[in-house]
């Protein structure tokens, strides 16, 4: 099968699901017509890696592009939206909003649309359209409840993300008038283009325009400092969006940010960009441990572990090399399975306790025994705890970080990682194992039906096992896959 035609039916499925929700109206047959959309969108892009293993493709005369990294990230934001579209047909029966779910799926599908068109774009301004129309589309997600709270998150988010694209726009155009020096004042201003004009382009020049795109498309990603948006945007959103949110969208804009680091590399300027990547990746993770351990509600917790392992996945990138990027990739994907049970556990919490506040959530095992063992257990793997794959994502970091020129970031992220790991845990102790005396009424009407509970539980099954598979056995075509990507992301930029 080509690569045309599986990227067609990838892109083509969540779009006649959208259209279809919006044209059927019907509750019941939008949140399948959505899922239907998730199945096949996953099957299509585990079909495409084999396939972009031997690329890169070029598509639609230059302006698509399948290639193994790509592809990687695509895989991630497929996984995302199919267990979140599992979980939302349990969850978003419960919001009593039944004359607007299809719009919600509507909007749901193109929000899954809008993810799949950025890691396939291959014209940079393309890419910063389709980065801008993820924005646009998951407001409107975010907002979706109509709460005070939850439409000012939405007003927040649009703004500060929105302003940081503008600065990444403004990057892309200086990239472009770098080339326009010396390829003339028009061509195509493609990854390959950039790459290969690298070498020749002025240094400050290329510098400047890096910084730009990198604290732009960081600002999508959710690094410290630029990073205020995610807290109110995953917090108030519906628990679905908000597992879209972070496992899936903060890849999108990732891909952009490595595939400037391979330019920028090419410009060779020495340790300088390598180490502001650095540098941003740390604060990310101090910013996150001071949140985290001082953290009172249970959906902004998930959404500062978001920023935690952003951080961490720019480190990897960062520190470079095949142990680096095959770090980071790992992690890519066992955080977009982790934050997704993490999300959903909370929302089964938020469901049952009639609460967002980590103090009003009390012996979690005593009201939903199955999600509660899911979601601690889950709690456990998203500190890096072994035997989960995040443990063998972060390992794997923090030896590219001994062998490379900023050694000091290796110190620095140990530590952090072990005050996130007590904080996170302790407030699960405080959940699982405390005590409160307003424990029986806050749970008293907060059981959902049987069929409800399937599809809230399923999810999180699909989302530990891979993540418990993974942190015991690193497959031999992964690091084979990695070291792929590795070699294609250092060889352009010699």
């Amino acid at each position: 099968m080509s690569p045309a035609i599986v990227v067609a039916v990838a892109l083509l499925s969540p779009l006649a699901g959208a259209v279809g929700c919006q044209l059927i109206r019907s509750p019941r047959v939008a949140e399948y017509l959505n899922l239907a959309a998730s199945v096949i969108v996953f099957v299509a892009i585990l079909r495409l890696l084999p396939i972009a293993l031997h690329g890169p493709y070029t598509l639609l005369h230059g302006y698509l592009i399948v290639d193994p990294l790509g592809a990687w990230v695509l895989l991630s934001v497929a996984a995302v939206y199919l267990l979140a579209s599992l979980y939302s047909i349990g969850y978003m029966r419960t919001l009593h909003t039944p004359a607007r779910l299809h719009r919600f799926y509507a909007l749901f599908a193109g929000f899954a649309l809008t993810m799949l068109l950025g890691p396939l774009m291959n014209n940079i301004g393309v890419y910063w359209i389709a980065i801008e129309l993820t924005t646009l589309v998951s407001t409107f997600l975010v907002g979706f409840e109509k709460t005070r709270e939850s439409i000012e998150a939405a007003w927040k988010y649009i703004v500060v993300v929105s302003a940081g694209i503008s600065l990444a726009l403004l990057g892309i155009i200086l990239y472009y008038w770098g080339g326009s020096l010396i390829l003339g004042p028009t061509y195509a201003l493609t990854w390959g283009t950039l790459r290969s004009v690298a070498p020749h382009l002025n240094p400050t020049i290329a510098l400047t325009a890096f910084l730009l795109v990198f604290i732009g498309f960081g600002t999508k990603v959710g690094l410290a400092p630029m990073h205020t948006w995610l807290p109110d945007a995953h917090s108030e959103g519906p628990a679905p969006v908000s597992a879209m949110l972070s496992g899936a969208l903060l890849n999108t804009a990732m891909i952009g940010i490595v595939r400037f680091i391979q330019v920028i590399d090419a410009v060779r300027l020495g340790a300088l960009p390598q180490t502001v990547v650095v540098a941003i990746g740390a604060l990310s993770l101090a910013i996150a441990a001071l949140f985290i351990t001082r953290q009172t509600d249970i959906k902004r917790l998930m959404a500062y572990s978001s920023v935690e392992h952003m951080g961490v996945m720019t480190l990897g990138f960062g520190f470079g090399g095949p142990l680096g990027v095959a770090g980071a990739l790992y992690h890519m994907l066992n955080h977009s399975l982790n934050k997704s049970l993490m999300f959903f556990g909370s929302g089964n919490a938020m469901h049952a306790f009639r609460s967002k506040r980590l103090g009003r959530i009390h012996h979690v095992l005593s009201v939903m025994p199955i999600a509660g063992v899911l979601w601690l257990a889950g709690a456990v793997a998203i500190t890096g705890a072994p035997p989960f794959g995040l443990f063998l994502s972060e390992f794997t970091i923090l030896r590219a970080g001994l062998a490379g020129a900023n050694a000091w970031a290796v110190f620095v992220m140990l530590a952090l990682l072990v005050v996130i790991f007590i904080g996170f845990l302790n407030h699960f102790r405080a959940m699982y194992f405390g005590e409160n005396p307003q424990v029986a009424a806050a749970t008293s009407c907060g059981q959902p039906d049987a069929a409800d509970r399937f599809w809230r539980v399923l999810p999180m099954w699909l989302a530990l096992i891979p993540l418990l598979a993974m942190g015991l056995w690193w497959p031999s075509t992964l690091s084979h896959y990695f070291a792929v990507i590795a070699t294609q992301l250092s060889g352009d930029a010699r």
